[in-house]
């Protein structure tokens, strides 16, 4: 993907503008910002399992990225046992 263009399963309305509020990103603005930052293709599905699997969201359901980050950070640690 060329900087700007959302992921393909976003709505074409929910990529993240300069003004996006990092602590408060809606599910389709998240899996476009992580996929456009170059770790490989992030979807609204994986980042619903996250959710439902214990992953930090807001009361209303956004989602701060720097909680989710820190969040995988633990998990992946987790896993590889360290």
């Amino acid at each position: 993907m060329s900087g700007g263009e959302p992921a393909p399963d976003t709505p074409q309305g929910a990529s993240v503008g300069p003004r996006a509020n990092p602590a408060a990103l809606g599910i389709p603005e998240a899996a476009s910002l992580l996929s456009g930052a170059g770790g490989g293709r992030v979807t609204q599905e994986m980042i619903a399992a996250d959710l439902a699997d214990g992953a930090p969201a807001n009361g209303d359901g956004t989602i701060n990225i720097v909680h989710y980050a820190a969040w995988l950070n633990y998990r992946l640690k987790q896993r590889d046992g360290d």
